[in-house]
């Protein structure tokens, strides 16, 4: 029997902690022989990610036990941790990155032993780091990015691709490393490599651009001893972003290029001589993303099958898995429920293996037969952690902006199967802002989001201008606006929604984390639209931000989303909410990880400075051990309670399920 109680009050079987057991998402897909592996999230165990391999009879194992950790700290957002090949004896070889020391290892799952290193520790700055390797088992090598610190800033960093003996050699001897280029781009990818062996691509791009902004794809011939010679750009540029490079079985090039304000699929065929011929569109018209944004080494959107078809991750805001006619550009889309894509492919004959969630189901490894059209889950299933009644219904909504600019959002209504609101009262709703800013939320099952819901609390998730998805146009709304056009267009949904009777006027507020953190937080200090706000590793000082306190891959990213600091430094300081708390009077509370390398406690203990006895009621939460974004499930479950608490206070809500956060003034 349905009831009614106010919203915000409703019981709900979803706690915290049942939240953060389910954190974290499958990564990662790759396969060895006839095995399909992955990486997994174990939030009991203090975060670390867990390799495991599904064995040809379906069977599923961890293949590395506590305390090993594949997980890369280059760019510190990583990419590609590991990469596994079969043997004719004693089963597959796997390489992988150890988060602790951020060593390579290798490991035979199938013999005795524990992993061995095949890299030196450096203590230099932040050592020696390593990402997207590739295995070579005739030379005996894996190629992959090397990350090598050079001083103790953060900016002191060179990149190279580097080829690193599998027998063990350079454990203790940097000079056994070869490097395969040069240094003269600041960031590379992991090299791919042509069927015939003769040459290698990869993708670089150097400060101030960003890899959405200009990269080029860049080609190499291979010598009999294994060096790069002749490297030379093939595509892309200052204002053409590159996001994946890979090789067909005729010599052709085939990339994913925003070169005409999509990122779409494209094809460079070898001419007369050798030499690189003009590019050709794969699948034209279609105003659609075929790749997105590069914030980790080696992501993937497409993967070639042996029979010339090429599997491509694509849409519009959400994301289908599709088969590709590269002749006839016809495209064929996998059935079932799934709206985001994560990204990365593996092939194994005519099936493709991804990763992908729905409004109903969390990730989970899919696979596509093409030569049957049937699709299944593998690994990682979704398992209704509560009855699917207290999970919300999402609707993607186009909502209105200054100027008349479409916003685009993702509303998550409250949702309960026992109880609904009084008649004439409003819901509060809680904005939420997500991080990037050069990214999106997908449209998916989340149980932080259902946290709410069934408590009576709507969500919506707004994809700001600037964010991927929707053509290089709106991508490129938020150059030289960050903290002005995200601002305006998550105010402008939370009003629409107040508008159209969805949504409490006085009952809004707003969350994010990273760049979401900013966003939230300059929205406390420039509008009067929300009541709250939870912020999380926030940016809120973006002079410090730009001088030195971040890490290299980001260090010039404000060049673009604020403008070049040397020009314009009083815009720097005009934004930043740390110098507009003279305007902040709504209840807040920050959420920090104490060993965040991005955006560093410095930033949280600054702004707490600045409203120092202002009155404004907040809290503090530093949490030991975390770094940018939370990964223990102690910290997830804290931080939600605090969250929610929070609200039950600025709301007047009774919430006796969560402890009381402590607000000062």
């Amino acid at each position: 029997m349905v009831s009614t109680a106010a919203y915000g009050t409703w019981p709900s079987p979803i706690d915290a902690a049942l939240t953060a057991a389910h954190d974290g998402r499958p990564e990662f897909v790759g396969v060895v022989g006839d095995e399909v592996w992955w990486t997994e999230p174990r939030p009991a165990e203090g975060g670390r990610r867990a390799l495991v391999r599904r064995r040809a009879d379906g069977g599923t194992l961890s293949v590395l036990p506590e305390p090993w950790n594949p997980r890369s700290r280059v760019i510190e957002y990583g990419g590609v941790p590991w990469a596994g090949a079969p043997r004719e004896e004693g089963g597959p070889l796997v390489v992988f990155v150890h988060f602790a020391d951020q060593r390579l290892y290798a490991c035979a799952p199938d013999g005795p032993g524990e992993p061995w290193p095949l890299t030196p520790v450096s203590e230099l700055g932040g050592g020696l780091r390593w990402v997207d390797p590739h295995l070579d088992l005739e030379r005996g090598e894996v190629w992959c990015v090397l990350e090598e610190f050079t001083g103790e800033a953060p900016t002191d960093v060179r990149r190279v691709i580097a080829a690193v003996p599998l027998d063990g050699s350079a454990a203790d001897d940097r000079g056994a490393v070869r490097e395969l280029t040069d240094g003269q781009h600041r960031f590379v990818t992991g090299p791919k490599v042509s069927p015939d062996g003769r040459r290698a691509a990869w993708i670089a791009w150097d400060h101030p651009r960003m890899p959405w902004d200009g990269t080029v794809a860049m080609t190499a011939d291979i010598t009999e001893e294994g060096a790069f010679t002749g490297a030379r750009p093939v595509a892309g540029g200052t204002d053409e972003s590159v996001v994946q490079v890979e090789w067909d079985r005729d010599g052709s090039l085939l990339f994913v290029s925003d070169a005409d304000g999509w990122w779409e699929l494209q094809r460079i065929r070898p001419g007369a001589g050798g030499a690189a011929g003009p590019a050709g569109r794969l699948c034209t018209g279609r105003s659609e993303e075929f790749g997105g944004p590069l914030w980790r080494i080696g992501l993937r959107w497409f993967h070639l099958l042996d029979n010339g078809l090429i599997a491509v991750i694509h849409g519009r805001g959400t994301t289908a898995l599709g088969v590709l006619d590269p002749e006839t550009g016809e495209l064929v889309d996998a059935v079932g429920p799934w709206t985001a894509w994560a990204e990365t492919l593996a092939v194994q004959d005519t099936r493709v293996i991804g990763i992908a969630a729905s409004p109903r189901t969390s990730y989970e490894v899919v696979e596509l037969d093409t030569a049957t059209g049937h699709t299944r889950t593998i690994g990682a299933p979704h398992q209704d952690a509560v009855d699917p009644a207290y999970c919300p219904e999402p609707s993607i909504r186009t909502f209105t902006g200054p100027a008349g600019r479409e916003i685009h959002a993702h509303v998550y209504p409250p949702r309960h199967p026992d109880r609904t609101g009084p008649d004439g009262e409003l819901p509060p709703y809680v904005i939420w802002a997500h991080g990037g800013p050069t990214g999106r939320d997908p449209l998916v099952l989340d149980l932080e989001i259902a946290y709410f819901t069934s408590r009576g609390i709507g969500v919506a998730e707004v994809n700001y201008g600037g964010s991927t998805g929707y053509g290089r146009a709106y991508r490129e709304r938020l150059r030289g606006q960050w903290g002005v056009v995200d601002v305006e267009d998550c105010a402008a949904v939370a009003l629409e929604l107040a508008e159209e009777g969805s949504a409490d006027r006085e009952r809004l507020a707003i969350r994010g984390g990273s760049a979401g953190g900013w966003t939230a937080a300059a929205s406390l200090t420039q509008t009067d639209v929300y009541a709250c706000a939870a912020i999380s590793y926030p940016i809120l000082d973006l002079e410090g931000w730009a001088t030195g306190e971040t890490h290299d891959f980001e260090s010039q990213y404000l060049e673009s989303l604020v403008g070049p600091y040397a020009e314009v430094p009083e815009r720097y300081r005009e934004r930043s909410p740390v110098n507009r708390t003279q305007e902040l009077t709504a209840p807040f509370v920050l959420l920090q990880g104490l060993e965040d390398p991005i955006c560093p406690p410095v930033q949280c203990e600054r702004f707490l400075a600045a409203i120092e006895g202002r009155g404004v009621p907040h809290a503090y939460l530093g949490f030991e051990g975390e770094g940018h974004g939370f990964r223990r499930a102690d910290t997830v479950r804290r931080a939600l309670e605090a969250e929610l608490s929070l609200y039950a206070q600025t709301f007047g809500l009774d919430r006796p399920d969560v402890p009381r956060l402590e607000l000062k003034k």
